[in-house]
C-alpha cells in the first residue's frame, strides 16, 4: 500500500513544472503534459482539483494555461498531496490495540512534518541529482 499515489506523484510533478515555468505566462495542459509525462486526461483532472484547493489558477482563450495560484516558496508540498489524495494516511482502519493507535498517530503526523516543506524548497534537491550526475574519470 503506497503512502502517495500516482495521483499526488504526477499532481505534485505538475506543480513542480509550473513553479519551473515564467510566473506571468500560463502553460497549457499539453506542454506540462509532455515535460512531465503525465497522461493529458489525467492531468486535466488532477489539475481541476488543484484549481478546487486555490492551488492552481486556470487562464481561458487561445493563450490560456495554468499558473501557480501563489508563489512557489507560499505552496507547501502537503497542501498539494491533501487537495488530491484527501489526506496523508498511514493506515486506513484503526487497530483493536489502542497503542498502535497512539504509534499510528503519531507516525502520521511525522510523515506530514516530512512534507511540511515548501515547493520552491524541492530545487534544493537540484544540487543533490546535480552531485549523483557528477562523476570523475
Amino acid at each position: 500500500m503506497p503512502l502517495i499515489s500516482t495521483k499526488g506523484v504526477y499532481g505534485l510533478t505538475a506543480m513542480y513544472e509550473l513553479s519551473k515555468h515564467e510566473e506571468d505566462t500560463p502553460m497549457q495542459i499539453k506542454e506540462i503534459s509532455s515535460n512531465a509525462s503525465i497522461p493529458q486526461n489525467y492531468l486535466e483532472q488532477l489539475l481541476s482539483k488543484l484549481r478546487r484547493a486555490e492551488l492552481v489558477k486556470s487562464i481561458r482563450g487561445a493563450k490560456g494555461g495554468y499558473i501557480l495560484a501563489k508563489e512557489p516558496k507560499d505552496i507547501k508540498v502537503l497542501d498539494i498531496l491533501i487537495a488530491l489524495e484527501g489526506d496523508i494516511r498511514v493506515v486506513d482502519v484503526k487497530a483493536e490495540n489502542p497503542i498502535l493507535n497512539i504509534f499510528f498517530d503519531e507516525s502520521k503526523e511525522q510523515t506530514k512534518k516530512i512534507f511540511d516543506l515548501n515547493l520552491s524548497n524541492l530545487d534544493d534537491y537540484q544540487d543533490k541529482y546535480n552531485e549523483f550526475l557528477h562523476y570523475s574519470i
